[in-house]
């Protein structure tokens, strides 16, 4: 369990976060605060849990507290809620998705000896208040993350905070993964999932082996956009030098699917244009958010993705099979309550006949669905995919280009979507971005109007 230093790391933690609000501008203050705690501190369980509301973690302590900061310690330009109605529509239908859940899961559920109480209005609220809290990223990003300068500062960001972060990583792959039960108290995952060819995987103060390698493809992809846009000499060789170590400890870290994206990845943003590589991320973004509905009518190839992962490797093979076969389990499941899903306490898990559970849900999609239903996933994973498309749009304006850090941040945003199939990889981070795009695109329209309105004759009555 956690010691007292992982408690104290967060209680501390609102410090550091008002700290940075005082020192550094708006939007670098949230991109740090932000970045900073999903690195540094204890991942859950360490946390606070008080009656009514979700546990303070690592993922809904830091956006609350730098909400407040932003709130009393700047001036806002922008709403924090979206403009278009769309965009309200689906924040809502998000936000409010956990009352039509609980009214519908309020019997008990049986499965042997195992006794499932139903949801009562409490829940309702403590979902509620967790949903306000992971979606904050989100609306504080839409709001201070919209210029050029403020893309380009959260590449910088990724790809230093990475550059650092390979320390306690290759302390990991030498000393095996240990530095969370070192420092923190505790191991936050199966041991036995961190060792593979021979070696270890890191994992520091994150969830798992694989949230890492894909920080760590986040920053390569971030050294890559910034090797390519940058005209000072000396920077361009900072850049370079980063972007190949961090590829090199990316493929230290023995992650195979991470690596797979860097591979398709750095060439897209290295060879094409803006306007292609947000091109390929709205391709991307559109798979992973019909995945369920593909899945649902059997267009998705899974014995001819299986075949060809035994090629590769019959290990990742035989875990990939685990996965589809639960997700078809639970697919099963969830066709009882479509809608709205079966709510949390495991009741959208089947269960054998002595009470104990047997489906394992790994992919965020088929966890928001199990949970939320159709209602909660369209919601949650479009807001998400929502931004690239907007971005997309944007970027056919030949008038008026998209400045090239959004290129690879869509790039970013739709493979964390399509992760999100295998995965749970959703992450703050993962809001900021989306939160970023989406205000930045706000702001191209709203400029448009401007501009419409200001070059529009005026006619004048002559009495």
């Amino acid at each position: 369990m956690p010691n007292a230093l992982a408690y104290f790391m967060i209680m501390l933690w609102p410090v550091v976060t008002v700290m940075l609000f005082r020192k550094l501008p708006a939007d670098r203050a949230l991109i740090w605060s932000m970045i900073g705690a999903y690195l540094v501190l204890p991942p859950a369980p360490a946390g606070f849990d008080y009656p009514l509301v979700p546990p303070l973690t690592k993922d809904t302590l830091p956006p609350l507290v730098a909400f407040v900061a932003i709130v009393t310690m700047t001036s806002p330009k922008r709403p924090f809620l979206p403009e278009s109605p769309i965009g309200r529509v689906l924040l809502a239908i998000f936000m409010l998705s956990p009352f039509p859940t609980v009214l519908t899961n309020t019997e008990p559920l049986s499965f042997g000896r195992t006794y499932i109480l139903g949801l009562q209005l409490k829940d309702a609220v403590s979902l509620m208040v967790q949903q306000f809290l992971l979606i904050l990223p989100f609306l504080m990003a839409r709001q201070l993350l919209v210029s050029a300068e403020s893309q380009r500062a959260l590449l910088v960001a990724l790809v230093a905070a990475a550059s650092v972060y390979t320390l306690p990583m290759l302390v990991e792959l030498r000393m095996s993964p240990q530095l969370n039960t070192w420092i923190y108290g505790w191991f936050q995952h199966d041991f036995s999932q961190m060792v593979r060819g021979g070696g270890y995987r890191p994992i520091v103060f994150l969830y798992h082996a694989l949230w890492l390698a894909f920080f760590m493809v986040m920053a390569a992809v971030s050294a890559t956009a910034l090797l390519k846009t940058e005209r000072r000499n000396a920077l361009r060789a900072v850049w370079l030098a980063a972007m190949i170590w961090l590829v090199i400890i990316l493929v230290l870290t023995k992650s195979y699917a991470p690596i797979l994206y860097a591979l398709v990845l750095l060439p897209l943003v290295l060879f094409l244009g803006t306007r292609l590589q947000i091109a390929a991320a709205a391709c991307i973004a559109l798979f992973a958010v019909s995945y369920p509905m593909l899945k649902g009518v059997d267009m998705i190839p899974a014995q001819t993705v299986l075949a060809a992962a035994e090629r590769v490797d019959a290990t990742r093979a035989r875990s990939l099979e685990f996965r589809f076969d639960n997700e078809e389990l639970l697919l099963d499941r969830l066709e009882q309550k479509p809608l709205f899903g079966w709510g949390t306490w495991g009741r959208n898990h089947v269960h054998n006949e002595e009470g104990r559970m047997i489906t394992i849900a790994d992919g965020r999609w088929i966890i928001t669905m199990g949970v939320y239903g159709w209602v909660g996933f369209l919601a949650e994973f479009w807001l998400i995919t929502l931004p690239i498309f907007m971005i997309w749009r944007e970027s056919l304006r030949k008038d008026d280009p998209v400045p090239p850090y959004a290129g690879p941040l869509a790039l970013l945003l739709a493979v964390n979507l399509f992760d999100m199939i295998p995965n749970a990889t959703l992450t703050p981070l993962t809001w900021l971005v989306a939160g970023a795009l989406w205000g930045f695109a706000e702001e191209r329209q709203a400029r448009a109007r401007r501009q419409a309105v200001a070059a529009a004759p005026v006619w004048r009555s002559v009495m």
